[in-house]
């Protein structure tokens, strides 16, 4: 099993790299091909499609510890994936000095005088499967199947609310991103949001959509993008949706039980 604590983020490409790239790949147009659309079917069920993709080697563990294993592999659902980096950052470091790492679960646990976690094998399975489910919803959806939703319009555009696997609710929509002050003629992107309580549906944690459309044979993974500020686009995404679960009731049941 990885060390989930023990990965780090990849070096980002200078943008001086990237134009030297586009000026040189513009000088030799005999040697460019259009490669076309990316396929975003995949020749596999869920469960293999996770585990062939390195930034889900976390949540293929996961779905495993949860016993849903057989859920990704046969049922139809949607699943708005969360990459191994919410993880990472879910349970964290302790006494760290990097930034995202230093209020996770296992900084808590450690000021708690409880033991940390040294495995994903220490959260209970039932832990993982209430968590892992609110990112589940039964049935294939695509973008183009979701409503549009305007953040700072939703009397208007207010998306649509869907039950999770295990009966959670969220809110789904689709954002029309803005061009030059222009709003709805960008880019399309999905957004999911968690509603910890039904009785509040202006209390929410969102996460912003980085890949949709993604399918397997048993369904449509739409991958969740890491908050790294307050806005992706036109969706006002907030840091809760770097926690696995969106809120903080997964620190709360991991500390009850250690």
């Amino acid at each position: 099993m990885k060390n989930i604590i023990k990965r780090y983020f990849k070096p980002v490409a200078t943008l001086s790299i990237l134009l030297a790239m586009v000026i040189t790949s513009c000088k030799k147009d005999e040697y460019y091909n259009d490669g076309g659309k990316a396929d975003p079917v995949f020749k596999g069920n869920m469960m293999q499609f996770l585990e062939s993709n390195d930034k889900f080697d976390t949540i293929a563990q996961i779905v495993k510890l949860a016993g849903m294993e057989d859920v990704f592999k046969n049922e139809n659902i949607t699943f708005f994936a969360p990459t191994d980096e919410v993880i990472r950052r879910t349970i964290g470091l302790v006494n760290t000095p990097i930034p995202e790492l230093r209020n996770g679960l296992n900084q808590l646990l450690f000021d708690a005088g409880r033991d940390t976690l040294k495995t994903l094998s220490d959260v209970q399975p039932e832990i993982w499967r209430k968590f892992l489910g609110r990112y589940i919803f039964k049935g294939s959806y695509k973008l183009k199947d979701y409503p549009q939703i305007d953040f700072n319009l939703r009397e208007l555009f207010p998306g649509s609310y869907y039950y999770t696997y295990d009966s959670d609710v969220a809110n789904i929509g689709v954002v029309y991103n803005s061009v030059n002050g222009v709003k709805y003629v960008g880019y399309r992107q999905l957004a999911l949001s968690y509603l910890p309580d039904r009785s509040n549906p202006s209390n929410f944690g969102t996460a912003a959509v980085a890949t949709s459309d993604i399918q397997p044979s048993n369904g449509v993974v739409h991958v969740l993008a890491i908050t790294i500020a307050d806005n992706i686009g036109d969706v006002p995404t907030n840091f809760t949706a770097n926690i696995f679960g969106f809120n903080v009731d997964f620190y709360n049941d991991v500390l009850f039980t250690r």
